[in-house]
C-alpha cells in the first residue's frame, strides 16, 4: 500500500496500520496532480506530470478494509497507483466526482504533504 499523507511514519493515521511494516520509501511515476483537500489531507488523482513522495507497506487486506478504509474520507476512494520503478501498487486517490471541489489546492509542484504541511 503506497501511502502519502496522514499514514506515514508520524502522522495521524500511521496506527490505522495496526504495525503493517515500512517496506520502503518512494515515489510515485511522474503522471498525477496532487492536491491539498482543504488543508486537511493530501489526494492523488491521475493525469498530470508531478510525482508524489510516499511510503509502501505490506499491509494485510484484513487491516486496509478493517482499519485504514474506514479512516479514510469521503473524497477518497481506493485505486492502483504506479511507483517510480514502474510497479503497481494500491493507494487511496481522489474521487473524479471531487476534481472540480472548490477545496482543492494544487500542490503537484511540492509533491511531497510533509513539506506542504511544514510550509503552512
Amino acid at each position: 500500500m503506497f501511502l502519502n499523507g496522514g499514514g506515514m511514519r508520524g502522522g495521524p493515521l500511521h496506527g490505522q496500520l495496526q504495525g503493517a511494516p515500512l517496506c520502503c520509501v518512494a515515489r510515485s511515476a511522474p503522471k498525477y496532480r496532487y492536491f491539498s483537500v482543504g488543508d486537511r489531507f493530501p489526494a492523488m488523482y491521475e493525469g498530470g506530470t508531478g510525482s508524489v513522495v510516499g511510503e509502501v507497506y505490506d499491509l494485510p487486506l484484513t487491516v486496509l478494509r478493517d482499519h485504514l478504509v474506514p479512516a479514510e474520507p469521503p473524497e477518497l476512494e481506493l485505486g492502483v497507483v504506479e511507483l517510480e520503478d514502474g510497479a503497481a501498487c494500491l493507494a487511496t486517490v481522489l474521487r473524479s466526482s471531487f476534481v472540480d471541489s472548490p477545496e482543492l489546492t494544487d500542490i503537484t509542484e511540492v509533491g511531497d504533504w510533509r513539506a506542504y504541511s511544514a510550509s503552512r
